[in-house]
């Protein structure tokens, strides 16, 4: 069988990876190339969930439909767009982009490696990939891998398009979790980040509110396992019974926290449809109490319609106080479809813009003085890759730095390479980074 040669692009959350990864993966013997117009399939996973991530995904399918107009005709390469702005636009989008020869949208996700096998025959660009089984996956790191762990969020916050996009939420059964996480670790894997839009929901519609810790039971003891990480972990969710089970569960469990509070004033928090989290300070104590060298994550929204300067200034105290490891700011977007796009009170965009400075200042003096801590001390350091700009330099992350969102390790010495865990001495520590020898 011929190898399929394949310019991929994946926007968005680490979701849309995953899925990414799936289907090239079933696509059998693919090869990835570094340019579109060298590809035979332009595939392009787009994320839609705010205006900037609209305009980003549009780019992107722009960019590989020149790049693809630009070739001989008989060799013009398939263009596919799948995700999120498909599910989210589809209608709008397909009349206006006509270069676009596929559009993949989310509800059929479980078909989207036969719709892009029938479409590469009917252009006469492949004799049919033969589909593997799924969960095959194509490409990504060593190091670390994701496993979604479930699909959409029955939650209905006021400015979140999510379930309007992906739907409510669908988790995937623990035996197809467990194939897939078997066959990332058979692959030289050494860590997993379990994602979800609301993680502590898995299984929640079929098995109740233990759903969770019954996975975790299942995922934690599995060979070359070295860590388990959990990423967006609703406020809500983290009950007693699952913060006494993630206590007890140890290694290679990560005391590594990512808790969605987009806010700490109540009445914002009752206006994002959020009431279950009106006091922030209340997960942040249970989970500290419980786990007193917790590394926490946290996201939040300023310029939220009806924030006041006394709301921002509760929020900005709260950042200072509170002394989170790791915080992502984003300006309120008004999406449309969302009931927080028609409420009153819309904030000034320079306004939203400041908010979201004065913030992150805030925390870049918190995590300077975290980071500075680190000094002189020795911590395992799992490699993901080579630095592009310096022969022997390698980029790492310590158990407190997720991938792709958190600050990293730059880490020299023998024996590092890509997907090794190395023993190595912090010698400097900037805002967010750190400096170390093996």
């Amino acid at each position: 069988m011929p190898t399929l040669k394949i310019y991929s692009v994946s926007l968005g959350c680490p979701k849309t990876r995953v899925d990414s990864e799936r289907l090239l993966g079933a696509l059998g013997k693919v090869c990835p190339v570094d340019k579109p117009e060298d590809a035979q399939l332009i595939f392009i996973n787009t994320c839609g969930f705010i205006r900037p991530a609209v305009e980003e995904s549009l780019q992107a399918v722009l960019d590989a439909a020149s790049a693809a107009g630009e070739t001989d005709a008989r060799n013009r390469p398939l263009l596919a767009v799948a995700g999120c702005l498909v599910s989210r636009y589809a209608g709008e989008l397909s009349p206006e982009m006509p270069e676009v020869d596929l559009w993949l949208p989310l509800d059929a996700m479980d078909h989207w490696p036969s719709m892009v096998s029938e479409a590469l025959q009917r252009r006469g660009l492949a004799q049919g990939p033969e589909l593997a089984a799924w969960p095959a996956r194509f490409g990504g790191p060593v190091s670390y891998a994701y496993l979604k762990v479930s699909e959409g969020c029955s939650h209905a916050c006021s400015f979140c398009t999510i379930p309007s996009i992906r739907g409510k939420l669908r988790s995937e059964p623990a035996d197809r979790l467990l194939v897939e996480a078997r066959m990332l670790l058979d692959r030289g894997v050494s860590e997993l980040v379990l994602v979800a839009q609301d993680l502590t929901a898995y299984g929640r519609e079929a098995e109740g509110s233990d759903g969770l810790i019954r996975l975790l039971e299942q995922l934690l003891p599995l060979s070359g396992l070295a860590r388990l990480r959990l990423m967006y972990l609703y406020p809500a969710g983290l009950t007693d019974e699952l913060l006494s089970f993630l206590r007890t569960a140890g290694a290679p469990l990560l005391p590594y926290f990512d808790i969605p509070l987009q806010h700490a004033h109540p009445e914002i928090l009752s206006r994002m449809g959020r009431p279950f989290a009106r006091d922030p300070w209340r997960v942040l104590d249970r989970v500290r109490e419980r786990f007193p060298e917790a590394a926490i994550r946290t996201s939040l929204i300023a310029g939220f319609p009806g924030e006041t300067q006394e709301h921002f200034q509760t929020l900005l105290d709260f950042v200072r106080k509170a002394r989170l490891t790791h915080l992502g700011v984003f300006p309120y977007w008004p999406e449309e479809g969302t009931a927080a796009a028609g409420m009153e009170g819309q904030v000034d965009e320079d306004i939203k813009q400041e908010r979201v400075r004065l913030l992150m200042e805030a925390q870049e003096e918190i995590s300077e003085e975290l980071m500075a801590g680190y000094v002189g001390q020795e911590l395992d350091v799992l490699v993901d890759e080579p630095s592009p700009d310096w022969p022997g330099l390698h980029i790492g992350r310590a158990w407190f730095q997720a991938p792709e969102v958190d600050g990293v390790v730059y880490v020299s010495g023998p024996g590092v390479a890509p997907g090794r865990m190395v023993k190595a001495m912090v010698e400097e520590a900037g805002a967010y980074d750190l400096s170390a020898l093996a």
